[in-house]
């Protein structure tokens, strides 16, 4: 049942971005042989089983797409690599596309993966950090920019005020006890721990999304300028990953060979537990179950304007697009 109910949804994805097709357009086989590229937020992983899963299968050329994946990274930017014409398609987070429009990126939305939040804070239950307002007073490690409005939000509702230090890309710093807390997502730093020797008993877990913060993660997005041309393609990208996404979901040790395949080419330092914990945590974010308030693959306009809310109370961004405007219906 629940896999039919995704099937149906991803013909409904389909529909709704052909429906503001020009007259006379033709469907997926209509589609040119032009090179789709696709960055990504970060290095190979898990995270992106789907879209792997979708070029390794085939699933991108049934539905007529030349799909090109890039690697993302710390030196690697999807925004910047959208608006110097580098790569067509790009992942990534809601709140960090928000902030992108706050600076005039001419972003459009045109599908949403990860819908619901896998931000956490973890603290060392032996530095004092028993709960949410043993925060207050501690040294706690945060990653910036687009995350900030999450950990405010977080910080706000519990009535704490921590002293904030910068965190960057890894938790080595929480490891070494030169932190209270740190940032982690579920799906990947959480593990990370526990592969590092931590016990789950030494550590408090905080997730955003129980303290009024937690905005959906990963999103599909190109400039607006590149819609009209190329409307038709980037609704069967969309459709195919989510497919891709399906595909994962259903054969999950398949989608973990092909995305070691990735990581070994990248010469990544992790390795297939990790990854498996990344598939099997990151899928429930993804592909909704009988009690998830989320469509597959479809951005709600009550996620999107709470997130506006947020960001905007915080003083992150002074202004947004409308939810149609952002999906490029208006």
């Amino acid at each position: 049942m629940k896999r039919a109910l995704i099937k149906s949804a991803v013909v409904i994805v389909m529909i709704t971005l052909f429906a503001t097709l020009p007259a006379g357009s033709g469907g997926v086989g209509g589609v040119t042989g032009k090179p789709l590229r696709l960055i990504l937020l970060w290095m190979p992983q898990a995270q992106f089983a789907g879209y792997y899963v979708a070029l390794e299968k085939g699933i991108y050329r049934d539905y007529g797409l030349d799909v090109r994946i890039i690697r993302g990274g710390p030196d690697r930017d999807g925004v910047d690599y959208l608006e110097r014409g580098e790569a067509d398609v790009a992942i990534l987070f809601l709140s960090g596309a928000l902030l992108a429009r706050n600076r005039d990126v001419p972003l459009v939305h045109l599908g949403q993966v990860v819908n619901r939040s896998n931000l956490m804070l973890v603290g060392w239950k032996d530095k004092g950090v028993t709960d949410n307002l043993a925060l207050d007073g501690k040294r706690v490690s945060l990653w910036g920019g687009a995350f900030q409005a999450d950990f405010m939000t977080f910080f706000a509702a519990s009535g704490v005020r921590p002293q904030i230090i910068p965190q960057y890309y890894s938790v080595n710093l929480f490891l070494s006890k030169g932190v209270d807390a740190c940032s982690v997502m579920y799906y990947n730093e959480y593990h990370t721990l526990f592969q590092a020797g931590v016990d789950e008993n030494e550590l408090t877990a905080m997730f955003m999304r129980d303290y009024g913060g937690g905005f959906p993660e990963d999103g599909i997005y190109c400039l607006a300028e590149t819609l009209s041309a190329r409307r038709e393609e980037y609704a069967a990208f969309v459709a195919a990953s989510l497919a891709g996404w399906q595909y994962a979901a259903a054969n999950q040790e398949e989608a973990l060979d092909i995305v070691m395949k990735y990581v070994q080419e990248a010469n990544l330092p992790t390795n297939r537990e990790h990854m498996r914990w990344m598939l099997e945590k990151i899928l429930p974010t993804i592909i909704p179950g009988e009690e998830s308030a989320w469509e597959y693959g479809r951005l709600s306009p009550e996620d999107y304007r709470r997130a506006v809310e947020i960001l905007k109370q915080y003083e992150l961004i002074t202004a947004a697009p409308s939810y149609e405007a952002l999906r490029g219906e208006g």
